[in-house]
């Protein structure tokens, strides 16, 4: 049986129930108005099958090292200065609405501080999207702190947290879900990776796939 993501069966149950709706009403329709309606319901009964897919939860084995925090594919990697983390590399990972849309833990750690900024819903892959509506978590590691920003976009105008401030988040654990894709940035420190495993254009999965190595 296919689990589906905390927060996205809601999404589903209502676009199901609206197919039920019309299709108990074609039954007391007559012609155009009743061709009307059994071409919304079969419309809305296929999102309703797409929402199922998008909000898949599956079982995921955990790699190793730092891992995959978004399914999807790997857009930028750039080392910059970050206020908080210092200098560091971002991983920016943009996701599809074909994508696992639940974001997993890179490393062992503990939420040290969760931020919400309001912001534009303009499309994921662009620049001026760094303003979009956003969830900042900072994470306290062991090889320092981490942060991860999950970005809403166009479509995905919703981020659910799973976690909260303290909460001790093993690695591969479910963070939260970004509802129809988006972005996720994962900032690291530079003097604990040893070696990124990833580049450019790489498609990836949440918990599974490492991200880096780490310095013993």
């Amino acid at each position: 049986m296919m689990r589906i993501a905390k927060g996205g069966f809601s999404w589903i149950l209502a676009s199901f129930a609206f197919t039920f709706v019309l299709i108990i009403a074609s039954f007391f329709s007559r012609g155009f108005l009743l061709i009307f309606l059994v071409v919304v319901s079969v419309f809305f009964f296929l999102i309703s099958c797409l929402l199922i897919v998008f909000f898949r939860d599956p079982e995921r084995t955990i790699g190793h090292g730092v891992v995959a925090v978004a399914d999807g594919k790997i857009r930028k990697i750039l080392q910059l200065h970050d206020p908080e983390v210092g200098d560091c590399q971002r991983i920016s990972t943009f996701m599809n609405i074909q994508n696992v849309h639940v974001n997993r833990m890179p490393f062992d750690g503990i939420i040290e501080k969760i931020t919400h900024h309001r912001g534009g819903h303009v499309p994921a892959f662009k620049k001026e999207s760094d303003s979009n509506e956003r969830v900042v978590l900072l994470i306290k590691t062991d090889i320092g702190l981490l942060k991860i920003v999950q970005i809403a976009g166009t479509v995905a105008r919703r981020i659910v947290p799973y976690v909260s401030e303290g909460d001790f988040v093993k690695k591969g654990r479910k963070l939260g879900l970004i509802r129809l894709g988006s972005r996720v940035d994962l900032y690291l420190p530079t003097k604990k990776v040893e070696e990124l495993i990833v580049q450019v254009h790489d498609k990836i999965k949440a918990g599974v796939d490492t991200i880096a190595e780490i310095h013993d």
